[in-house]
């Protein structure tokens, strides 16, 4: 979300005991949208990693693809951001919700946005039919997620509604450029790319405040150059030459 601050990109390689960790992009949330897939690798193709995508909608297009073990020759996945309602409907179609549970259970770092941050969780707060609801996610980890909630207010008032009910279990609100870290299904930290942007932990009556690290200023005037913008036209054409989702 902040195409001038590589912070949080930074850090979730950091989490990858390999100094070259191998990523994969799952664009699904957002239909594999190929702007998203372009923003990807205009984030990450200049970082010490090794990127990947995979568009569940084109699998066609790319031959037989043995799901289960690409996905597990991965260090880490990050997940985009959309509709987390259509993304867990798309990966259960195709047996994903099965394989990121054994990835994660076999140490690769699970990693995304929005959809893509919330999908992990037991629930959190979805606006993928227009207006934000409780959306169930894959529940690797045992708490409710709401994003965004610096930049779209209408969300927390309905988390806050749905943990008060039991709708939704006990859990947190991030600001953007805020990320939590958890350590199996433990909470370890929360880190932000923003200084002065928060999170909250959530529960039953209310909510306290988490202590979050600032991780500096990553600016690209303090970063290395970013790479040429990656034109539509052109990514389009390498795709159809390398066959790739």
């Amino acid at each position: 979300m902040e195409p001038e601050n590589p912070a949080l990109d930074e850090f979730i390689l950091s989490l990858s005991p390999r100094p070259m960790p191998r990523l994969l992009y799952l664009p699904t949330a957002s239909g594999d949208q190929e702007a998203n897939v372009a923003h990807f690798h205009n984030a990450f193709d200049h970082l010490p990693c090794e990127t990947n995508q995979l568009s569940l909608f084109r699998l066609g297009a790319t031959g037989a693809i043995p799901l289960r073990d690409y996905i597990l020759s991965m260090d880490i996945v990050y997940v985009g951001g959309g509709s987390m309602r259509n993304l867990l409907a798309i990966w259960r179609a195709h047996g994903l919700d099965r394989i990121l549970v054994e990835a994660w259970e076999r140490g690769t770092v699970l990693a995304g946005l929005s959809a893509g941050a919330m999908c992990w969780f037991t629930g959190g707060i979805s606006c993928s039919t227009g207006v934000p609801e409780v959306a169930p996610g894959l529940g690797l980890l045992p708490g409710s997620l709401s994003v965004h909630r610096d930049g779209e207010a209408s969300r927390l008032p309905v988390f806050r509604d749905a943990v008060n009910r039991g709708d939704l279990p006990p859990g947190w609100a991030a600001d953007d450029g805020v990320g939590l870290v958890f350590k199996k299904d433990h909470f370890v930290r929360a880190v932000s790319s923003r200084a002065g942007a928060g999170a909250a932990r959530v529960f039953p009556g209310g909510e306290e405040e988490l202590d979050v690290q600032w991780l500096g200023d990553r600016t690209h005037a303090q970063a290395p150059p970013a790479p040429t913008p990656v034109d539509i036209r052109e990514y389009r054409e390498h795709r159809r030459r390398v066959g790739r989702g």
